[in-house]
């Protein structure tokens, strides 16, 4: 059986072996933005897990731009060399190599997850780890005891698209295939495009043609400075899921312009304008945001990539078999287990059969030899 989530999909001048594409997620590892030898493992075992791509994470264009101290970063030259070592492995495991450039906005300069997720406090101080000025489309806080962003001057925007034009040009320089422009979660882009927290008078504001006035030249200038026969995705909190917030009908008319600016992919989450969380509030399913991108695929008619509680290999197929969808992405699961694109391509397409032609020859030989001898001996059973 050849499944529909295993077969290649060309996506400008470059071929995705799959479907499968493991999802941008921060580490929170870095120092001042650098790699390490962490970044180096955690990306390469990704790749070895036999995903179509690996998508690394929001890399900040400007040192503010960081969620926490421990973001990676593509604002100098420095931080090329780690990027670059990553993007080989990637590329030389069969995995198309994508990097996620991101400006977290208002929710910059906050605490890691595992020290509370919230503002820096004296603990983080005691750590070394200060606050640094933030800024966003208006000055509104996440919430109470957050940092009160700077609104951005037409100076600031200005220097924010170089910014982001020197980051694609850096991450062109380090090897990656693709970009995908940040625009969900509540960071910066997604704080111009929600009308909650967008409050501006002047071009960058108002009515939703203001409000997505900003992301959509940035996307421009992603799409100018990468080759044209390679990919830029962008992803998008398809809805705020609060009321009054942005919906899946602006979702659809930002992809629409979208289009016109040459972008080829829309990755649909959702959420994260309410508070320090990155998803939506609301009932959780698995696949809970499918719909959304299945709208932009039908509605706007550009290729999207699903995301969200995709857990079991017959649902990704079925989102890809149904058109809901032409990219899987998979986020935490591919943490709980690296090799969950290996594990659905034998589910899927082995039918049972005890092959292991879908791992790496350096992992199958050792695991196809094994398997015959199991099949000699009884269950293990304690006793």
């Amino acid at each position: 059986m050849t499944s529909k989530l295993f077969t290649p999909i060309s996506l400008r001048g470059l071929t995705f072996p799959n479907r499968v594409v493991i999802a941008p997620m921060c580490m929170y590892s870095a120092r001042d933005g650098m790699t390490n030898d962490f970044h180096f493992v955690h990306y390469g075992r990704l790749a070895l897990g036999g995903a179509g791509a690996v998508i690394v994470e929001a890399t900040a264009v400007q040192p503010r731009g960081r969620i926490t101290h421990g973001d990676l970063g593509l604002w100098s030259d420095e931080h090329v060399p780690g990027l670059a070592r990553i993007a080989s492995f990637l590329k030389a495991h069969g995995a198309v190599a994508g990097i996620q450039l991101a400006h977290a906005g208002r929710k910059a300069s906050m605490q890691r997850p595992w020290h509370g997720n919230g503002p820096l406090n004296q603990e983080d101080f005691d750590r070394k780890e200060v606050p640094w000025e933030v800024f966003a489309s208006s000055p509104d806080p996440v919430s109470d005891g957050w940092l009160v962003p700077k609104e951005m001057t037409l100076g600031d925007i200005a220097a924010l698209k170089e910014d982001f034009r020197s980051a694609a040009a850096r991450a062109l320089h380090a090897g990656f295939d693709f970009l995908e422009l940040h625009c969900a979660h509540g960071y910066l882009m997604h704080s111009f495009l929600s009308p909650l927290i967008n409050r501006r008078t002047d071009a960058y504001g108002g009515d939703r043609k203001g409000r997505m006035k900003l992301p959509l030249e940035i996307a421009a200038i992603l799409r100018d400075a990468w080759p044209a026969d390679r990919p830029v995705f962008l992803r998008v909190s398809a809805v705020d899921n609060v009321e009054g917030g942005w919906g899946i009908d602006d979702t659809v008319a930002f992809a629409q312009a979208l289009k016109e600016i040459g972008i080829d992919v829309i990755d649909c989450s959702s959420g994260g304008v309410a508070s320090g969380a990155i998803s939506s509030i609301g009932p959780r399913e698995y696949g809970y945001q499918v719909g959304y991108a299945q709208a932009v695929r039908s509605r706007a008619g550009l290729p999207s990539m699903a995301v969200g509680l995709i857990l079991d290999p017959e649902h990704a197929e079925e989102i890809v078999a149904e058109g809901q969808a032409d990219l899987v992405a998979i986020g935490r699961e591919a943490l709980n287990n690296p090799n969950w694109p290996t594990h659905a391509r034998a589910h899927l397409e082995e039918q049972g059969r005890r092959s292991f032609d879908a791992w790496l020859p350096q992992f199958g030989w050792w695991l196809q030899r094994r398997a015959g001898t199991l099949e000699k001996i009884k269950p293990w059973r304690k006793g």
